[in-house]
């Protein structure tokens, strides 16, 4: 990729991001850790110990993002997904120290179901119009 596709690439990346609703950044966040988590098993696989521990950390903070902007509040749905969260995060690092990427993909396959379930959930809620100011 040339320097001027990667910047564009890159520029167009920051203005999804940006200018994208919320529940699609969620759904964002679920790509982002699916990827990583591939990229992570993919390199523990090849014995790339260092990739894998990279990748598997931009996952994890994915997860630790996602566990933050929960509403604890808001009652027992937000409270079981932190305990999902709190489970993935455990699963990941004791996949790191046993160097087994089927945890990891354990960890993903979980992660899809939520994402599925987001995404479904998110297209049936009403759009709220957009106001100008």
């Amino acid at each position: 990729m040339t320097a001027y596709a990667s910047a564009t690439h890159a520029s167009y990346r920051e203005s999804a991001i940006l200018t994208a609703p919320p529940e699609q950044l969620v759904i964002m966040l679920y790509d982002g850790a699916h990827r990583f988590l591939l990229q992570a098993a993919a390199a523990m696989r090849d014995g790339g110990a260092a990739e894998a521990g990279e990748r598997l950390g931009r996952a994890t903070a994915i997860i630790d993002e996602l566990q933050c902007t929960l509403d604890l509040s808001v009652g027992v749905v937000a409270e079981r997904l932190s305990g999902i969260y709190v489970f993935c995060r455990n699963h990941l690092a004791e996949g790191l120290v046993e160097r087994d990427p089927e945890k990891l993909e354990t960890v993903d396959a979980l992660l899809r179901e939520l994402r599925a379930a987001f995404a479904q959930a998110a297209a049936a809620a009403p759009s709220e119009p957009v106001v100008a100011a």
